[in-house]
Order: C-alpha cells, then sequence, then structure tokens
C-alpha cells in the first residue's frame, strides 16, 4: 500500500529535525564575509537566531530581549503605585467606619439617647465625666467601661458614663491626622471598641512589619506576627551578630560567618545563604526593592511611606538593630543599578507586598536584559541565568535559550571551529565549506577546457568514465565498450564466429568532462570599500577561494591583485594583514586589468577568468606610469578602462564582476 501522510496545525508538541552544522555556517557567512570577525559572526547568529530544517526559525537573543522589554512595557502601563496608600486609606476608612458603627450601637443597646437628645442633667453629667484626668471608675484601660463596672452601677450614673466614653473616642477619632502614615501610628495606642477592627487593624500593622523585615530578610523562615518572645529576641541576637560581622568586615577582617549561620541558619529559610557575601547581595537586593519602590513614587508619597514603615517593628531594640543594619548595607554599597525608579503609568490597584514584589520582578527584569545584552557583545550565554529567565518568560525561552547554546556545540562537533583562548576560530574545513559556498556560484557556468577537476555538467574527453557509452568518434579517449562493440557486430550479423567488426560498430565509454582554470581575484583597496563595510567581505571570499583551490584544485591557479590609485600582486600569505589604502584616492581598475591580461597570459590552456570585487566605478587610469584621478570619473578613464576589458575578452579571459 502506498505511504500515508497526516498533517495537523504546529502545537510546539512535534519535535523538530536537529540543527544541520552546514546550514548553522552557512547561516554565519554572510557575517564572517563582511566583517572578517568570527567571534562577531557568531555574535550577530546568536543575536537574530535561524531557521531550522522544518522552516521555524529559531529565536535568538534579540528576540528575548524583545519579549523582556515588552513585558516591561506590560508592567509599566498597568499599575498605579500610588494606589498602595488608597487601599491603605480604604483598609483604614473600613476600620473607623466599624469603630464607629460599635460606639453608636454600645449607646443604643444600653439605651442612651443619641447626641442632643439627653436632658441638661445628662448633658453635665457627661460634660463632668470629660473633665476628671484619666479613666472614670469601672473604665478599661482607655476608658472602655469594664464588665463589673458595667453592670455595678446605677442605670443613669452608667449611662453617663458610657456616653463620656464613646464621646473621648469619637474625639480621638476626629482629631487623628489627615495623613496615613499618621493615623496608622495614632491607632497603635488606641484601645477599639470594636474586637474585629481591632483585629482587621492589627492585620495592617503586621503587613507593615513584615514589610518592613523583608527589606532585610525576605527568606525569614517565620512571619514577625506569629514570633514568640523568644524568637524576637533570638532575631535580635542575630540582627547585633550580623551588624559585628559587617562592621569586622568594613575594618578589613574575615568574619567567621559559618558559625554565624550554625547558630542562626534555620532563620534563612530552606535555601540558606552560602557565603556572607551571598548573603549581603541577598540584602542589598532587598534593601534595592525597597529603594525602588520609594524612588517610582510620586514624591509627596516617598516620605509617608517612609513615616508608614517606621517604628512598627515594635521592639525598640530590633528596631535599633535594623537601623544599624541599613547604615552598614549602604556603607558596604548596593549596586546602583538596583536602584532604577520605574515610571509606572497604569491604573490597576496594587498593595504594598505586592508592590515589593513587583519590585522584585521589575528588577529581574533588568538584570536579565544586562546578561543578555553582556552576552550579545562578548559575554558567554552561561552568564544568562536560565532559571531566571524561565521564572519570566516561560520554559519557552528556556529552550531558545538551550538551541543557541547547541549551535557552537554542533559547529564543533562538525569540525567547522574550534576553541583559542577565549574564543572561537575557523578550522580549515569550516573555511573550505565556506570557500566551496562561494565557488559554487563562481564556477556555475564553465566552458570547455583542457584536464582539470572543475565539472562542466558535460560529457567529453578527459574526464571520469560514466556507466553510459557512445559510439567513437575521433580524438574520443580509446575507453572501449567491448560488450557494446561485440553486440553491435552480431546484431548487424548474426550469431557466429569470426566476429567481424566495422569502424561503426565500436563504442566508447563516456566521461565527465572537467576542466581547469587559471583565476585572478582583483581586490578593490580603496577608502570607500571600508566606509561602506565592504572591503573585510571581499578579503575573506579572496582567502577562502585561495584556501579551497590550493587545499582541492591543486591544478588551477590563483592570483590576488590589490588595486586602488595603483594596482599590485599580492602573495596569499599577505591577505589577512592587507588593508584600504587611506592615504590615496582613486579606484584604478585599468592598472590591474593590465596586471591581470599579463598573469594570465602565463596560461595557454583551461580556463581563464577575472573575479573584480568592488563597490564602485573607474575614478583613475595610469597614463605613462602615473594615475589620474578625477571624479565623477573622466571619458579618459572610462576609455582605457574599457580597452583594457576588451583585450583580456579578445583573449577569451573571462571577467566576473561583483559588485
Amino acid at each position: 500500500m502506498p505511504a500515508r501522510y497526516r498533517y495537523s496545525i504546529w502545537d510546539g508538541t512535534q519535535e523538530a529535525g536537529p540543527l544541520d552544522p552546514d546550514q548553522l555556517l552557512d547561516g554565519l557567512s554572510d557575517d564572517l564575509m563582511n566583517f572578517g570577525d568570527l567571534q562577531h559572526a557568531l555574535r550577530n547568529l546568536l543575536q537574530r537566531g535561524m531557521r531550522n530544517p522544518m522552516g521555524d526559525r529559531t529565536q535568538g537573543l534579540r528576540d528575548l530581549l524583545q519579549q523582556l522589554r515588552q513585558q516591561r512595557r506590560q508592567q509599566l502601563d498597568r499599575f498605579d503605585l500610588g494606589s498602595i496608600f488608597d487601599q491603605l486609606r480604604e483598609q483604614l476608612d473600613e476600620i473607623l467606619d466599624m469603630e464607629r458603627g460599635t460606639i453608636d450601637q454600645r449607646l443604643r443597646d444600653a439605651g442612651v439617647p443619641p447626641d442632643g437628645d439627653a436632658g441638661e442633667g445628662g448633658e453635665d453629667e457627661a460634660a463632668g465625666g470629660e473633665s476628671g484626668e484619666g479613666a472614670q471608675p469601672g473604665d478599661g484601660a482607655d476608658g472602655q467601661p469594664s464588665a463589673a463596672g458595667g453592670q455595678s452601677g446605677a442605670p443613669g450614673e452608667f449611662a453617663d458614663m458610657l456616653r463620656s466614653i464613646a464621646d473621648r473616642k469619637r474625639e480621638f477619632l476626629d482629631e487623628l491626622p489627615d495623613d496615613t502614615a499618621g493615623q496608622v501610628r495614632r491607632l497603635q495606642d488606641y484601645e477599639f471598641m470594636d474586637p474585629e477592627a481591632r483585629a482587621k487593624f492589627d492585620e495592617l500593622v503586621d503587613s507593615l512589619r513584615q514589610a518592613m523585615m523583608d527589606t532585610f530578610f525576605k527568606d525569614l523562615s517565620s512571619q514577625i506576627a506569629n514570633m514568640s518572645p523568644e524568637d524576637i529576641e533570638r532575631l535580635k541576637n542575630m540582627t547585633r551578630d550580623l551588624n559585628r560581622m559587617l562592621e569586622e568586615k568594613m575594618a578589613g577582617g574575615e568574619p567567621d560567618f559559618d558559625a554565624f549561620m550554625r547558630q542562626y541558619g534555620d532563620l534563612f529559610g530552606d535555601d540558606p545563604p552560602r557565603s556572607l557575601e551571598e548573603l549581603l547581595d541577598q540584602m542589598q537586593r532587598q534593601m534595592g526593592q525597597m529603594q525602588s519602590l520609594l524612588g517610582s513614587l510620586p514624591a509627596d508619597l516617598q516620605q509617608q511611606l517612609q513615616d508608614l514603615l517606621s517604628d512598627k517593628i515594635g521592639d525598640p531594640e530590633l528596631q535599633q538593630g535594623l537601623s544599624e543594619l541599613a547604615r552598614n548595607l549602604e556603607f558596604l554599597g548596593p549596586p546602583r543599578d538596583l536602584r532604577d525608579q520605574y515610571p509606572f503609568r497604569g491604573e490597576e490597584q496594587i498593595d504594598l507586598q505586592a508592590a515589593m514584589e513587583l519590585m522584585r520582578r521589575m528588577q529581574s527584569i533588568d538584570e536579565l536584559e544586562r546578561q543578555i545584552e553582556r552576552t550579545q557583545y562578548g559575554g558567554e550565554l552561561d552568564d544568562i541565568d536560565a532559571d531566571q529567565l524561565e521564572e519570566l518568560l516561560g520554559p519557552e525561552a528556556r529552550e531558545t535559550l538551550d538551541e543557541l547554546r547547541k549551535f557552537l556545540e554542533i559547529l564543533e562537533e562538525a569540525g567547522y571551529v574550534r576553541r583559542k583562548g577565549s574564543g572561537w576560530e575557523l578550522t580549515p574545513r569550516g573555511t573550505r565549506r565556506i570557500g566551496q559556498h562561494a565557488l559554487v556560484e563562481l564556477y556555475a557556468q564553465l566552458k570547455a577546457g583542457s584536464f582539470g577537476k572543475h565539472e562542466t555538467h558535460a560529457t567529453g574527453h578527459g574526464g571520469e568514465r560514466t556507466d553510459d557509452a557512445k559510439p567513437y568518434e575521433f580524438g574520443d579517449p580509446f575507453h572501449l565498450d567491448i560488450r557494446r562493440t561485440i553486440m553491435n557486430s552480431i546484431e548487424r550479423e548474426g550469431p557466429g564466429a569470426p566476429v567481424r567488426l566495422r569502424p561503426d560498430d565500436f563504442e566508447v565509454a563516456r566521461s565527465e568532462r572537467v576542466t581547469q582554470t587559471a583565476t585572478v581575484i582583483m581586490l578593490d583597496l580603496s577608502w570607500s570599500m571600508a566606509l561602506r563595510g565592504s572591503f573585510q567581505a571581499a578579503k575573506k571570499v579572496a582567502l577562502a577561494l585561495n584556501n579551497l583551490i590550493s587545499a582541492q584544485f591543486q591544478r588551477d591557479s590563483l592570483y590576488i591583485i590589490g588595486f586602488s590609485a595603483y594596482a599590485r600582486e599580492l602573495k596569499a600569505e599577505e591577505l589577512p594583514y592587507v588593508r584600504w589604502d587611506e592615504s590615496v584616492l582613486g579606484t584604478n581598475m585599468h592598472h590591474a586589468l593590465m596586471i591581470a591580461e599579463r598573469l594570465l597570459a602565463r596560461h595557454t590552456q583551461g580556463d581563464r577568468q577575472v573575479i573584480m570585487i568592488s563597490d564602485g566605478e573607474p575614478t583613475a587610469h595610469l597614463e605613462r606610469g602615473r594615475s589620474y584621478f578625477a571624479y565623477p570619473p573622466s571619458p579618459v578613464t572610462i576609455r582605457e578602462t574599457l580597452k583594457a576589458v576588451k583585450r583580456c575578452t579578445r583573449k577569451g579571459i573571462t571577467i566576473n564582476t561583483f559588485m
């Protein structure tokens, strides 16, 4: 049965074919020709990626950078950092509304009329109750009536006392500062009448404490809100010992980090730092996140956030230790690039904890962007953090990085490139492969000539025998096909002996016609070649041709002529070091063709050709041994150049011009 094939839409699960080393080499050869620098060509290949055998493009470093920058733009367009305070104000407003509602409800439950409904005596008693110092008998810590006091007093006295307490609480709440930080600071000394409001406020303060702790110890294993007094004491000791280590380091000493971690390592979670430098790096990054958050806020909100977070730890000694730690870390110098400011312009609200996490993500994007940029301009692919790349851009980005790493491995395994110090160099095999690619185009059409190694896609004498045969013609090599020759006689006269042969019976094996060639490369060394970025390309073509002809076409001859104001013959070993002529002006094709004609006159058989590589037109000619330059080209220069062309073509020399 015939084979059947099923086609489906590409969904990423199908396995693509392996990258071909020849395709990879072809992918970088253009840059290699243009710039003459393998490192530069490899970097460009890694930057732009390439298409695999199935036609799908493997992304490059530029694509990863574009995705990172797009993600940064999306975050900046999405969030409004000022909404941190909007959410805090909403939480505080909700807490205050709950507390005021509970105060009114307590009065109603006790049968106390609302404000303004009490008699004169009631108002005087309430006023008298407010004029006393401190709490009234039976009050709690800030005037809250105790259960015993509320039940033992007479109904009138209890009502007056409850109204007095309610008035003082309302007055306290009404006199809270306008700013969020001031409100939180004042409410920490307030005893709530509503237990749910108290719980919500404690939760808010705990989140601020945790944000403050996250500035230093992101991976602290216990939440500070859940720490026992013993845990807090241990945290204070750890902070004190850490400050001592930093002071010792600043003094030039060698702190005993291992002893520190043996005592406090369990506080740093499942992946504790392995060195003091790693711990410093972590803390400086976390401080940088807070600095970035502050710097990204509008100026009027920066101080509010600092005020909001100050004095929230709840333990003066621990607060002092953290302040000292901040100074020490600042002295040791957090990297400047960890303090980036971000111009958020979105509308989506975000809370403080999410904003800190957002700063971490933004800094990760910045750091990964710097890693990729360094790799683009001379760094190693291993310098890119693959885990961080996958976290930010997903598993597809990691697969892209893995494929880019394979580029060099595939080229090295194929024997096209090899390590040289910290860089890479093209091997002779790689050079030959590039030369073959160039020569396929150069020698696509050749005429018949004497014996050589260039295929002409025609049959004739002097080449390799094939399985086909043809009637013998005068001049053919006598590669007699015995079977066909005898069968021709038998078919004519019938079977029998002796076999009588006639000249028409003879058949010979066909052969592929091959030829040799003498080539002159005319290499433009004028200043414009370098100005337009063409010189290195031309030089690398000449190097590839020379390498390939010397290695594979031993019967061929290759000459190299460099020309600018004057022309001169170059040796192959000079090519890597030849430079364009900066001190003279002119593109003297006339002089170069004269030298090429003289060199090719040594070869009377085979193909003879000139390969001229230039980026312009003839602007100089040779007259009585001197070069005459004119731009725009003078009619004399054009005429003399075309005369040299005509002399070459009349002698059967083919001129190929690569512009």
